[in-house]
């Protein structure tokens, strides 16, 4: 009866570990503050190279700014 078990749940299971996998990933790149500032420079370059309007980057900058500053509070709580 196990066997049955494993054999069925095997690939819910599969799905359930690349799930855990991929959250542990975005949290990583989320908290990290060195990807935060590239993510910011890419920002600034696609607004220099007028990719992007000045409202859509004011917009997304104030959002990698309060990811950095998050970032930097879990530093140093850590």
């Amino acid at each position: 009866m196990f066997l049955i078990d494993d054999i069925l749940l095997a690939p819910l299971k599969g799905v359930v570990f690349l799930a855990e996998k991929i959250n542990e990933i975005i949290e990583k790149e989320m908290s990290d503050e060195g990807t935060i500032k590239e993510r910011l420079m890419a920002l600034q370059l696609k607004f220099e190279l007028d990719e992007i309007d000045e409202e859509e980057y004011d917009r997304r900058e104030d959002e990698l700014l309060k990811l950095l500053e998050v970032a930097r509070e879990n530093k140093q709580n850590q």
